[in-house]
């Protein structure tokens, strides 16, 4: 559920933890030295750079990138407090879910702070 005050983005890097730890923790480790050092991507810069992110993954997993992603998203949506749905026959797509995610987190607080 989601906590009172909290950035999106605090939220987002928690979800990607929380998968990536899923696989281990010197796993967890080795993807973000990856993505640090072969695509200069950050641990905190992932969300505002997500298609970057996105490509590291793939180049690092290939297709298993999208096992990953959906790891990703189950956590972010079971922390925001938001049931996971994607139509059926339509592909997941990942940067579209985050997306989402954010645009339903924002007005989730909104209306938290107007209350």
């Amino acid at each position: 559920m989601r906590e009172k005050g909290r950035d999106f983005n605090e939220v987002l890097l928690e979800a990607l933890d929380d998968a990536l730890i899923s696989l281990g923790e010197s796993v967890k480790h080795s993807i973000y030295f990856h993505l640090e050092e072969k695509f200069e991507l950050q641990k905190n810069e992932i969300p505002n750079r997500l298609k970057d992110f996105k490509i590291g993954l793939e180049k690092i997993f290939g297709v298993g990138a999208h096992f990953i992603e959906i790891l990703i998203m189950k956590n972010l949506y079971r922390k925001i407090g938001k049931p996971l749905e994607w139509e059926e026959g339509k592909e997941f797509a990942f940067l579209e879910y985050v997306d989402a995610a954010r645009k339903s987190f924002g007005l989730s607080k909104t209306k938290t702070d107007e209350n």
